[in-house]
C-alpha cells in the first residue's frame, strides 16, 4: 500500500455558506447534515465516557448515516457487506450501485493505519473508490486507486473529529457533507478531491520546475539583483527551497 496524505485536510477548500449560486438541494442536504450533527454531540459523548463496545458504536455510526447523512438504512446501506471471504461493516450503494465501504471501530480505539488496510482491502477487491474509517468520533475519508496487482495508492481526503471543540460546527458539517448521500451522488467529494489534487505536491513540482515558470523567475532574479542566473543552478535551488528533493 502506497499511503499519500497530499490531500489532507484543508478545510478551507469546503464552502462554509450557502451563496446564490449553491443548489438548493445541497442547501438542503447541508442544513440536514448541521441540524443532525448537533443533535448527535451528546450521544457520542456518553459512548465515549463509558467506552461502548464495538457493537454500540455502529448504532450511533447507523444513527449518523441515516439522520445526519441521509441514506436509506435498507436501500443504501448493507451490513456486514461480504467482499470474498471476509465482511466489511458497511457497503453504500446509491441507486444500486457499489459507491464506498465503511469500516468501523469502537469508539475509544484510535484509527489504524491496520484498520486503513481492512477497508482499503474491500475497495480493491470490489473495485470501488472511497473508502471510510471511523470509530463514530473521528472520520477519515479515503481515496484508493488501484496501481497494479494487489497494490493500490491511498490518499487521506480528509479527517474531522465530531468532537473536535477547535474546529467550528460549519467546517465539519460542510466536510461531512462530502460523505453524504448528495455529496457522494452528486460529485461533491470528487471535486473536492479534483481541487485537492490541483495544488498538490506532484501536480506543482513539474510545473514548478518547467521551462517557462524557471524562465520567468530567473528573468525577476535579474531585474532584482541583475545577476543572470544559470538555469540549471535557478533548478536546483528551487528544488531545495521547495523540498522537491
Amino acid at each position: 500500500m502506497s499511503e499519500s496524505h497530499e490531500g489532507a485536510p484543508a478545510v478551507s477548500v469546503v464552502q462554509k455558506s450557502a451563496s446564490p449560486g449553491v443548489p438548493k438541494w445541497e442547501q438542503n442536504a447541508k442544513s440536514r447534515v448541521s441540524a443532525g450533527l448537533k443533535k448527535l454531540i451528546k450521544p457520542t459523548l456518553m459512548l465515549k465516557e463509558k467506552d461502548a463496545a464495538e457493537a454500540d458504536t455502529r448504532h450511533l455510526v447507523t444513527d449518523l448515516l441515516v439522520d445526519v447523512l441521509g441514506y436509506d438504512k435498507y436501500e443504501n446501506l448493507t451490513a456486514e457487506f461480504a467482499v470474498k471471504g471476509d465482511f466489511a461493516d458497511y457497503g453504500v450503494r446509491i441507486e444500486k450501485q457499489l459507491e464506498a465501504f465503511i469500516e468501523v471501530k469502537r469508539i475509544s480505539q484510535k484509527l489504524s493505519p491496520t484498520h486503513l488496510r481492512q477497508v482499503e482491502s474491500y475497495a480493491l477487491k470490489e473495485g470501488v473508490q472511497w473508502a471510510i474509517l471511523t470509530n463514530a468520533q473521528v472520520w477519515q475519508v479515503y481515496h484508493v486507486t488501484p496501481v497494479k496487482g494487489q497494490q493500490s495508492e491511498v490518499t487521506l481526503i480528509f479527517e474531522v473529529d465530531i468532537l473536535d471543540e477547535t474546529l467550528k460546527p460549519s467546517a465539519k458539517s460542510d466536510l461531512l457533507f462530502l460523505i453524504s448521500k448528495e455529496g457522494l451522488s452528486k460529485g461533491r467529494l470528487a471535486e473536492y478531491l479534483s481541487a485537492q489534487n490541483a495544488v498538490s505536491p506532484k501536480t506543482l513540482k513539474p510545473i514548478l520546475l518547467s521551462d517557462d515558470v524557471l524562465a520567468a523567475v530567473r528573468k525577476e532574479i535579474k531585474k532584482k539583483t541583475k545577476h543572470n542566473i544559470d538555469m540549471k543552478d535557478l533548478k536546483v535551488a528551487l528544488k531545495k527551497i521547495l523540498a522537491f528533493e
